[in-house]
Order: C-alpha cells, then structure tokens, then sequence
C-alpha cells in the first residue's frame, strides 16, 4: 500500500510539473536585484522582484486584452529564453553627470500561444531596478485594439508611498503621502518605501505612440497598469506588430538612490538628432511673474469678448495699460538680462488672441506669428541680438492641437526667422478635437511630433501640460525641459504645500528635468496685485537652493526685476549657479523632509549646494569630501536666519564667505519651508583668499 501511494504521489507531481513552465530568472549586475518569470497553467505570465533573496513585487499579472477577441494575455507556453548583458557609458549635450553608464543583465522570454501569437518578454535588470517590456507579434489580424493592460505590481508588503491621483488631463496636484494600501489611483512615478526601507519607485520609460500608464488600486497591496483611452474608450490602437513602453521599477537602499539613477535614460535609443551643438542649457528670466500674479495682462485689450484672426481691427480697441508683452517693458527685461548674464528672455502675451483664450473651446485661437501693435517683433530682435540676448518664444495652444499643427511649420519658421532658437509650448484647458485626452495615445503623438518638427529649425522644446518626460530626451535632446507637475505658478494661485518641493525629486524629476520656475523673492502676492493674498510657501534662502535640487537644464529667475534689485546679494547666486553638470551627489535626502544635494559645474572644479526642507525644517552635517584633495576652495553659504520662517520671515537670510576644503565640516540650519545654497569656487590664485578665514 505504501508503495502505491508513492506511486500516485509521484505522478501527480509529474502532472504538477507538466501544467506549468520552469522559472525563468535574471540578476542584476551586482546580485542583490533578482527578476523571475513564472507561466502558470492558465498561460498566463507573472514575474516576481526580489531584493537581496527578500521578495518585493510577488506574483505580479502580466498582459493585455484585445477588443475583437485576439489574445494577448493567456495561452502561452515558453519557447526559448535568451540572454544578454551591457556595459557601456554614453553623455549627452547636457545633464547631471557629464557620463552616465548603462550597465544591465537582459533575459528575453520568447513565447506563443494556441492562435499563434509571439511575445517576447523582455527584462532588463540594472544595480538600482528593473524595466520590462512586450513585443507583440500577431499573425493573420491587420489591426488590434486594446481595451485593457493586465500588468500588476502586487507588493509583498504595505508601505509608504507619495503620489499624486491619477489623472488623464493634469499633473499639476499637490503629493499625498499615504500608505501603498490606501491609494486608490496614482500617476507615475510611483515613489514608495516598503516596511523593510526598500526605496523604489514605479514609472515608464520610452513613451512611444502609446497611451500613459496609471495605477490604481486592486487590493491586496496590488496596483493595477491603466492606460489613458481614446475617446471611444479603446485604451490602444496598433498593428500587429508592436512593442511597449517599458515599466520601471527603480530601487534602492536609501533616498538619494532614487534620484542618483540613470534607469530611464538607459531604457531610451541613443540621440538620434545628426548635430546638436545648437542646443545648450539656458538661464532665463522673464514677462511672466507680473501675469500670474493678476499685476499684469497677457490680453491687449479689455473691450472684446470674442476675437476672429485675420478680422479683428486691435487699431480700432482701447489698449487696457497692463499688457505686459509690450516693446519698453521687454527692452526693460533684454537690459537686465544682460547686466547679469542672462541668457534669454521669454516673453508670453505678445501675440493676437489672449482675449478669449481660455474655456471657449475655439479651434482657431492662436496664429503664433501675428503680434499685438505694442509689441514690435523686429525691433526687440534687433535689439536682443544686439546685447547678444536670446528671445524665448511662447506658443500657448488653448489645447487646440489640430490648430497647431496646422500653423506649426508656418510657427517654426517665424521664429527662426526671427532668431528664436527655443520655445515654451502650452497645453491649457481640454484638448481640441474634443473627446481627445492629455495623456493619451493621440496625444503623445503629437507632442513627440512637435519635439521632432523644432529639431529640423534647430529649435529647443520647453513643454507644459504635456505628458510626464519618460526619458525621451536622451533621443530628442532638443526636448530640454518639461513642466508636467504643480510648479511656482500655484504658489500666486493659492499656495503649494511647504514640503512640495522635498518630494519632486523623488517623484516628478524620476522621470526627466523639470521647468519649475524657482526664484521668487518676495513671496507676498499682494506686494504685487492688491487683490492676491496668496504666499510662496518658501523662505528666500530656499529658492536659491531650487536651483540645484530642482534639475532642469533649462532655469527661470521668475520674479520681476525691481525685487531682484532689492536682494541682490542674495541675486548673486543665481547669476553663478550653473545649469549644466559634469557630477552630481546627492549627499541626504527624504521624500517630503528634505533634499540636499552637490553638483558640479561642467568643464570646472566649481561645486553648488543646494538644500530644501519641509515645515519642520532640517539640521545639516556637511562634510565635503568630494572636493579635489589638496586644494582650497571659497565658499558662499546663503542660508536662513536663526529667526527666518517661510510665513513669517520669508527674507531673513545670512551670506558668509569662508575657505573649505575636503576635510572641511559644516552644520547648518534650514528652517521651517527653508533651505540653503552654497556656491564652492575652486581658488586659483593665494591672493583670492586674502582675508579670508576657514568655514
């Protein structure tokens, strides 16, 4: 009898084996970051993340759904499993690290199912996370139509996490900290913090005429991939050919691993542009502040409630007096540009239209080449390039992409004509063909089109209300900046909340460098419109610091002139900061406490500190140990006063000067919304520290 019974035991074992595929793994360089793909005897595939043997991400669902019944996401059964590896390091025409290395173990999973469809699964694992995608081939269909992704990340564990509600249309929400467990919906980056003090953060790399991923919440400690849907709800349309974006899953044993990662940028092809010496990072300020704050207009005039192109008569309208775009007040703007060393000046509100811009849902609004009669185009060229200043063009669309695109080349050329090398394009209110979403597949496309028509003018993209960067611009560099999250403007419309700015990094910047425009300086809107009691949630000293911890190659001075001129010691840091980098180290950080971080200026051995803290404040201990031994260096540190608060004493600031080196030592104090900016130049000449004492 017993020897029957093993007998039995044995063959349903046999049988066991035979309704499921082996396991299928791959490691990360290091070890420690562990991949493996399971098929259950459904055929349908599951990977599993494991961190130094821990698992993370455990019997997680992978797939898609098919509208007219093809299958994409069941049936499988694994054909072959192939592996590669790289290791190679690349640069790019700007960044935070003049190199970045590109180091990852790569398993392609081959499978195919009963109607004879072909996925490969193909992981890549890097030291610091995992990215997979599928590449679909489906035989004897024209066309597929995807309803659904099956993607899951079912986390082993509740945690921390910060994120923002997943939405179709914005990004521009305030972060909410709750545990993984109660998040309903969430846009990516997904950033969280496991029980364990595992750090990650889910994302997507290589958006390519495809619609954006969201999560939502399926229980469980489970979130589920939702993409953003045409209008007659099919989430996708593609061949029968096709291949994702990548999901990303970046991990690390501490906060700064987060941001001190090239995982995105990896998963993206090489630059593809054939020169790109004409696009370089840009300092600018601009005609902006004195708008958003209600001091200002970017209309011309106050008497039309409707305006027709080509019809309307502005000779015939009463100028309103508080239309910023207008030819003195730009010179104005062009002179302190260049008494300080500004690069450009964006100007917004300067052409035709502004009067019934937004919420009429108009096709034709903007022509982008017509401007206002007080704003005289050839002139402020003339003038611009005669103190060797850039203008920076605006193009707000109200959302009407069928409108752009068909002014776009007309647009392009204008401003090459006109010797506008870079431009600010806008995304505001609901897309136009209506129906149509921020985010989703129609809509990507054509902001990659967009970013692919400006490189053949040799034109650079700064991108708002567009979709969240995934990395894209290691392809189209000339994409130099993005906004895609709440940035300063919110401050004159309300206020964004005191730690707003210690969780960007670690949540909006994963994904690609933002143009939040730092550097308000007086924080009191009402100093600027009577009418606006709104309050930058900052102290001075903090905005100087946004210079360093926010990364953009692309960096506005966003206050006005006449508040610059009251505060120009502390102005003088961000005339010296740089904005390109050929080293960055991320020296402490937690996401919504605080954030410090040291760049180095490219081509010099010139180092910026910038620090940003929460409502509670954060006591640094600075050690500079990554300074070049053996030399001596002059630091400027821009910090709060004992008495500074971002409510109370927002422009209680100290500046000291002292030699450093890299045995040197520091604390230092940001206070409550506060934070700090130190600026480190290597000395060349003994007689540069004359007087000066040591830190």
């Amino acid at each position: 009898m017993k020897v029957k019974h093993l007998v039995v035991a044995f063959l349903c074992m046999l049988g066991c084996c035979a309704c499921s595929s082996p396991k299928t793994e791959v490691k990360s360089p290091d070890g420690h970051i562990k991949m493996t793909l399971t098929v259950d005897e459904n055929g349908t595939p599951f990977y599993n993340v494991s961190v130094n043997d821990s698992l993370l991400i455990e019997n997680s669902k992978m797939g898609f759904v098919e509208g007219n019944g093809v299958i994409l996401g069941g049936g499988f059964r694994i054909e072959k499993t192939t592996f590669d590896s790289k290791d190679e390091t690349w640069t790019q025409p700007w960044g935070e690290n003049k190199t970045n290395r590109n180091h990852y173990n790569e398993m392609a999973v081959n499978l195919i199912n009963e109607d004879q469809v072909q996925l490969t699964l193909r992981f890549r694992v890097f030291n610091d996370g995992v990215g997979f995608r599928y590449e679909y081939n489906v035989p004897n269909v024209d066309s597929l139509m995807i309803t659904d992704e099956l993607t899951t990340f079912h986390f082993r564990q509740d945690g921390t996490s910060w994120s923002i509600p997943a939405s179709a249309e914005t990004y521009e929400l305030l972060y909410k900290q709750q545990p993984i467990s109660e998040v309903e919906t969430a846009n990516t980056p997904f950033t969280f913090k496991t029980a364990d003090g595992v750090y990650g953060s889910i994302h997507e790399a290589a958006l390519y005429d495809f619609s954006e991923m969201t999560l939502k919440q399926i229980g469980d400690y489970t979130l589920k991939a939702e993409l953003t849907p045409w209008p007659d709800g099919i989430k996708v349309r593609k061949s029968n050919h096709f291949t994702t974006s990548w999901r990303t899953i970046q991990i690390a044993p501490e906060a700064v691993g987060l941001i001190n990662s090239s995982l995105i940028l990896n998963l993206n092809d090489p630059c593809v542009l054939e020169t790109t010496d004409w696009i370089r990072p840009l300092k600018y300020i601009g005609v902006w502040w004195d708008m958003i704050t209600g001091k200002g207009s970017w209309a011309y005039t106050d008497e039309l409630t409707s305006v027709k192109l080509g019809e309307t008569d502005y000779s015939k309208t009463k100028p309103n007096g508080k239309h910023s775009a207008n030819t003195a007040n730009v010179k104005r703007y062009i002179d302190f540009a260049v008494a300080h060393g500004f690069d450009a000046v964006l100007v917004e509100g300067w052409n035709e239209g502004w009067e019934d811009w937004f919420g009429k849902s108009k096709d034709y609004v903007f022509d982008f080449v017509t401007p206002y009669p007080d704003f005289n185009v050839k002139e402020l060229q003339n003038y611009a390039a005669s103190k060797g200043v850039k203008l920076m063009m605006h193009h707000e669309t109200s959302a009407s992409v069928r409108n752009y695109e068909r002014h776009m080349d007309k647009a392009y050329q204008f401003m090459a004509d006109n010797g506008y090398n870079s431009v600010k394009s806008g995304y505001v209110g609901n897309i136009i063909p209506r129906g149509e979403h921020h985010y989703g597949q129609w809509m990507d496309n054509h902001y990659l089109y967009a970013v692919k028509k400006a490189a053949d003018y040799k034109i650079m993209v700064n991108a708002h209300e567009a979709v969240r960067p995934t990395g894209i611009c290691r392809t189209y560099p000339n994409l130099i900046g993005n906004e895609s999250a709440r940035g300063t403007e919110y401050e004159s419309f309300g206020g964004n909340n005191v730690n707003h700015t210690t969780i960007l990094p670690f949540t909006r910047l994963i994904g690609g460098p933002m143009d939040y425009t730092p550097g308000i300086f007086e924080t009191h809107c009402n100093k600027m419109n009577p009418t606006n009691n709104s309050q930058v949630r900052s102290t001075l000293a903090r905005q100087l610091a946004l210079y360093v911890t926010m990364y953009s190659p692309l960096q506005m001075a966003a206050d006005i002139p006449e508040n610059y001129e009251r505060f120009m010691d502390a102005f003088q840091f961000i005339k010296d900061v740089a904005i390109d980098w050929d080293e960055t180290k991320y020296l402490e950080a937690e996401p919504g406490d605080y954030i410090t971080i040291a760049r180095r200026a490219k081509g010099t051995n010139d180092w910026y500190i910038g620090c940003t803290a929460d409502e509670n404040g954060h006591t640094s201990k600075l050690t500079f140990d990554f300074l070049e031994p053996g030399k001596q260096y002059i630091a400027t540190v821009y910090a709060d006063a004992k008495d500074a608060d971002w409510k109370d004493n927002p422009q209680a600031y100290t500046i000291r000067k002292g030699i450093v080196t890299g045995k040197s030592k520091l604390n230092l104090r940001a206070a409550s919304g506060g934070g700090y900016a130190i600026s480190i130049k290597e000395v060349k000449d003994k007689s540069e520290v004359k007087g000066i004492k040591r830190l």
